[in-house]
């Protein structure tokens, strides 16, 4: 029984780890499988003695020590009960990814999508793909549920949108460390590469996330600044994510509409008239959208931000002055989309 104590105190203290040190930065996969061993190891105790009243008194008993004791050496820190480590796996999984310092390597890990976990009986003998497959499982119950509507971006993206400012929360609470959260970023981009209408769609619903605190708005502003500045995968979302998407963005957030803006006018100041064609087409080699298209964009975003039409007419009729203030079509692009504009 001793021995059980001991290892009951431990798991307590590895939450709390898990949850406030930085002492994570120092993980390694073997780290990893070794903590939720130990999780797995309190779900089985409280398992065997759930229906025990006296074990169950001398287990809360060794745990009020043991939050005494972590209660003075980490601030804010959150009381476990015999009760609450029947979730062992919940908790430790939480506490790492609220945790500012856990190292993206581990982040890696957890959330794998080259092999599914292995979950048979609830067991975690290899942590690898862990959050994945907790996003498939949550996906699934927003597909199946007849109570939800469906979602814009796919359950999928939902979910990951959701956790993305989650972690970003986290991240975003060392206010003094603002690198942090933008290596964060970076790093999830960089694993995102060949799927970047995904990666699209995560940070639309990342963006599109209902704001219930001001954390959640601080993580809203700060993945909108780190957008902002990526100006490839901006350009991608105006481009890709379907209308409803795109005006619903630009209806929740000014300075994303204002920047879908200013790339659909750069779009149009990069095309020139085919006479091949009979329109106008981008001169880049990957073109990215037609003229027809460019114009039912801004249609689409003066339909969701009536206020912004006015402006936008103005500033197009200012460039077809400036091309010449021609009438025929072919010669000014601002003019044949100011007339595209208002057919």
């Amino acid at each position: 029984m001793e021995a059980v104590l001991k290892n009951l105190s431990s798991t307590a203290e590895l939450l709390a780890v898990a949850a406030q040190s930085d002492a994570v930065q120092q993980w390694d996969k073997q780290t990893l499988c070794r903590a939720f061993h130990w999780a797995r190891y309190c779900e089985h105790v409280c398992n065997r003695f759930h229906n025990n009243p006296a074990m169950w008194r001398i287990m809360e008993k060794q745990l009020q020590l043991t939050n005494e004791s972590l209660r003075a050496v980490f601030p804010g820190y959150t009381e476990v009960s015999f009760s609450d480590l029947s979730q062992c796996q919940h908790l430790l999984l939480v506490a790492l990814l609220n945790n500012p310092d856990l190292p993206v390597s581990i982040m890696k890990i957890l959330f794998d999508t080259t092999r599914p976990v292995n979950t048979q009986q609830s067991e975690y003998e290899d942590v690898a793909g862990l959050c994945s497959h907790i996003i498939q499982c949550k996906s699934a119950c927003k597909v199946l549920s007849p109570l939800t509507d469906p979602s814009a971006v796919g359950a999928d993206a939902e979910v990951q949108g959701v956790m993305l400012m989650e972690r970003l929360a986290a991240l975003l609470s060392r206010g003094s460390e603002a690198c942090r959260p933008e290596h964060f970023l970076d790093s999830v981009l960089q694993g995102c590469e060949g799927e970047a209408g995904h990666f699209c769609l995560v940070i639309a619903a990342a963006l599109l996330t209902t704001k219930n605190s001001a954390s959640q708005t601080a993580s809203q502003d700060f993945l909108l600044d780190w957008l902002l500045e990526k100006h490839s995968v901006l350009q991608h979302m105006c481009s890709a994510l379907p209308t409803t998407l795109r005006t619903d963005l630009a209806k929740t957030h000014l300075r994303f509409r204002d920047a879908y803006c200013e790339v659909l006018k750069t779009c149009a100041s990069d095309m020139e008239y085919s006479l091949s064609e009979g329109e106008w087409v981008q001169t880049c080699t990957k073109r990215t959208v037609s003229f027809q298209k460019l114009t039912e964009h801004f249609l689409a975003l003066f339909e969701a931000c009536p206020s912004l039409r006015e402006d936008v007419e103005k500033e197009l009729n200012a460039l077809k002055i400036s091309d010449g203030d021609f009438d025929v079509r072919g010669l000014s692009v601002w003019g044949d989309l100011l007339s595209a504009l208002n057919k």
